[in-house]
Parts: structure tokens; C-alpha cells; sequence
């Protein structure tokens, strides 16, 4: 029986992947290395360290450490989400539509803690969640399933009773591999990826859920 809801982060609840490319391109450069937001694209939905590491095998840079360059990025991207972040399209209803259904609801992020805990107080939403989970501290990241498992497992929940919503490939594929029923909302420019076909569903928007959906899902 689905009873409950694991939510990824960014790109879902907020609009941040714009911003996390401008601020990896911008500390990336720092370093000598200029990537084009189609390179940025390729590493959404890894963890800062894993997209760090990705670029620095590639471009071997020196004078700064690949863990500087991580908390670079990281604090770059909390500082634009304060100064300009905004959520996604139907954040509030998805939230409060869950909420109303009395679902267990989670938070299962690529990005790390300070991170969440700062989108969370920015878009003052941390009392919606009863369990939030990040990836850092995890022995894998997504597209590996430990983070949802990990979340699933805080909220006593058995992961074939989960609904996971995703915006990446990436974030898909780990939800798929945790056993849970999976709805992706990709960005625009991605939505015709053939790749979300392994989703149970495809929306363009989180207003587009309701009990519709629902009952498609639980079919």
C-alpha cells in the first residue's frame, strides 16, 4: 500500500539547477577550467564532491584542492538560493496534497545537509518533512539507491510503499533501484529524454499530480 512520499530537492521543490551552474562554472573557472552549461548538465543529480572529482580527473587543475573547490560551490549555491531562489511550480500544493492524504513524507537530496537545511528554511518548509536525508553521508550517491533506502528506513516505510519524485535521470534510476513507484518532473529542455520511460510516470509539472494520478499509481 503507498503511504508514502520521498522528495528530491533540487530541480522539484526548487528552482536551483540554474544556479548551481552558474556556481560551478563560476569557482570551476577559478581553476583555469570553463564549462559550458551543456558540460553542467551532465553531472545533475551527483553529489558537489562526485562532480568535482569527475572534472578534476579531467583537467588535473592545481592550486586549489578539489575539497576547496566542493565548499566553493557549495557556499556559492546557498548564497544565491537566499538571494534568489524560488520554488518550483506547485511546490506548496504537492506538500499540502500529501499532507492531506496522510502520507509519511521525505526528503532524500544529492546535495549536502547545510544545503537542504538552508533551502528548507529559505522556502520555510522543514516542518513538512519527517525524515530529511542527504547523499553525503551515504558510501554512494545517486544514481545508487542508498539515500532513498536510508530515508525510507527513517520513516519505517517499506520502499515498494513509496512514492519517489524526481526531476534527474539520475535521481530516477535510484529510485527505480530502491523498489519505489517513481514519478519524474524533468526540467523542459529535458523532458523528451527517452530515458524517463523507465519512470512509472512523467509530468510537466507537480500540479499536474491528484488522485488520478494516484490511482494510476497504485493500480
Amino acid at each position: 500500500m503507498l503511504d508514502t512520499v520521498i522528495f528530491d530537492m533540487d530541480g522539484l521543490l526548487i528552482d536551483s539547477e540554474p544556479l548551481w551552474g552558474i556556481a560551478m562554472r563560476e569557482v570551476f573557472a577559478t581553476v583555469g577550467v570553463q564549462l559550458s552549461p551543456e558540460l553542467t548538465h551532465l553531472t545533475t543529480g551527483l553529489r558537489t564532491k562526485e562532480v568535482v572529482s569527475y572534472w578534476h580527473n579531467y583537467y588535473k587543475w592545481e592550486g586549489k584542492s578539489p575539497e576547496r573547490v566542493v565548499n566553493e560551490i557549495i557556499d556559492s549555491v546557498i548564497a544565491k538560493i537566499i538571494a534568489e531562489g524560488s520554488p518550483m511550480e506547485g511546490l506548496h500544493y504537492i506538500l499540502q496534497y500529501f499532507k492531506e492524504k496522510d502520507f509519511k513524507i521525505g526528503l532524500a537530496s544529492s546535495s549536502p545537509l547545510r544545503l537542504i537545511n538552508a533551502v528548507l528554511d529559505h522556502l520555510q518548509i522543514k516542518d513538512a518533512f519527517q525524515a530529511v536525508y542527504s547523499a553525503e553521508f551515504e558510501d554512494y550517491g545517486k544514481p545508487h539507491p542508498a539515500v532513498y533506502l536510508a530515508c525510507a528506513k527513517a520513516l519505517g516505510s517499506d520502499p515498494l510503499d513509496c512514492i519517489a519524485f524526481e526531476d534527474s535521470v539520475t535521481g530516477m534510476t535510484a529510485a527505480k533501484a530502491a523498489r519505489m513507484v517513481t514519478v519524474v518532473v524533468p526540467e523542459a529542455h529535458n523532458r523528451k529524454d527517452p530515458r524517463y520511460a523507465l519512470a512509472n510516470m512523467q509530468l510537466d509539472s507537480l500540479l499536474e499530480f491528484n488522485d488520478a494520478k494516484l490511482s494510476l499509481l497504485i493500480k
